[in-house]
């Protein structure tokens, strides 16, 4: 059973394998889960209160990796 951590940096190195394209498409997925999960809380039928912190953690890891790929595309040039 992989840990948390190694789950997580699975994900990181999926999204550092993928396009700028693919990542925004990616955030706005994301978004749209985040979004679905708030509205469920909202209406009281979200029983999964712990999707909503998960989903939230990833889109930081998300643009986290934009900003870095986006700051090495600077330096490069």
């Amino acid at each position: 059973l992989p840990s948390r951590t190694a789950k997580t940096q699975e994900y990181v190195k999926s999204l550092r394998g993928k396009s700028a394209a693919e990542l925004g498409s990616e955030l706005e997925a994301l978004r749209k889960e985040q979004f679905n999960l708030r509205m469920q809380l909202a209406t009281g039928q979200g029983g999964k209160t712990h999707l909503a912190r998960e989903v939230r953690k990833k889109i930081a890891r998300l643009k986290t990796v934009v900003a870095q790929q986006a700051k090495q595309s600077v330096q490069a040039s």
